[in-house]
């Protein structure tokens, strides 16, 4: 996958300690600070998504990164690139999408150009006061392996909207309207004393699990029979590829010494490499060979 070659190849060449979490912990300024985009015919189909929909999953992409480094998500600057054309009313209902998405989280700035199709790039920061800051690569052998929620909803529900169903909504809203688990960061970054590893499962759920095995340099060992799913996904003959590798979910994962009561064990960390299912090891490759590529 290139974008991991890429980010790999930038941190070698700036060097830098912050580059390998979704969010760079700044200890020094108390904060966190993420960045994320969203290209259209990449991230998004535009006649799949409405304004308004697409302005809340800004925020809540950009939110949940802030989330899954155990910060309390307090600022956002948004860009926004627009082909000629555009009109106001699309320009309204993406902020008004924004704002609903945002509660407490402040939007405090931004850009407006023009483009040849749609980008967004959002800015994210959060506030470390009183918090116990994640990193993939801060799993200990022997910690817990939880979840905060459902995998596979989300890419059933795009296959539902690229085969012109409308129905399941349920399945559909998982895809266009994801929610940031604020609830269950604030849960775990603020009751684990010692170091965890937590991190959102954007990319699929066995991304996350790779991810942080390679950081921490540990095997990340998993029952798939744990793991939480939405039973209608099964009409779909692929639907444990959907649990396992479908992206856009927005759940947590996280590696901790006693799990809180709102989450699901679905696993430990062991002494070694790769991520562990039911007794088949799959490497970082083979993870890497099954998710979805944005470049």
């Amino acid at each position: 996958m290139m974008e991991k070659v890429f980010i790999q190849l930038i941190k070698e060449t700036l060097n830098s300690c912050y580059i390998g979490d979704d969010c760079a912990y700044l200890k020094d300024l108390g904060i966190v600070i993420s960045q994320d985009s969203l290209v259209e015919g990449v991230h998004f189909l535009r006649d799949k998504i409405t304004p308004w929909q697409l302005g809340r999953k800004t925020a809540m992409v950009n939110i949940s990164d802030i989330c899954a480094s155990g910060a309390e998500p307090a600022y956002m600057t948004v860009a926004l690139s627009l082909p000629k054309g555009t009109n106001s009313d699309f320009v309204k209902e993406f902020y008004e999408g924004l704002k609903s998405a945002c509660g407490t989280v402040e939007i405090v700035g931004g850009d407006i150009t023009a483009a040849d199709k749609i980008f967004i790039s959002a800015t994210a920061i959060g506030k470390t006061a009183g918090r116990n800051i994640s990193s993939r690569g801060h799993a200990q052998i022997g910690q817990k392996i939880i979840v905060s929620g459902p995998h596979g909803s989300s890419g059933a529900g795009l296959k539902l909207l690229l085969g012109g169903k409308p129905t399941p909504e349920n399945l559909i809203k998982a895809h266009l309207e994801p929610v940031a688990q604020r609830e269950f960061s604030v849960k775990i970054a603020t009751t684990q004393k010692t170091p965890y590893a937590m991190m959102d499962t954007s990319d699929g759920l066995m991304d996350a699990l790779s991810q942080i095995s390679e950081a921490s340099g540990v095997q990340m060992s998993v029952d798939f029979a744990k793991i939480p799913f939405n039973e209608e996904i099964k009409m779909f003959s692929d639907w444990r590829e959907l649990v396992l590798f479908g992206g856009e979910d927005y759940q947590i994962i996280a590696t901790v010494d006693t799990p809180p009561a709102a989450a699901t064990v679905i696993g430990e960390v062991r002494k070694g490499s790769g991520v562990n299912l039911n007794g088949k090891i799959y490497s970082k490759e083979l993870i890497e060979s099954k998710i979805f590529k944005h470049i």
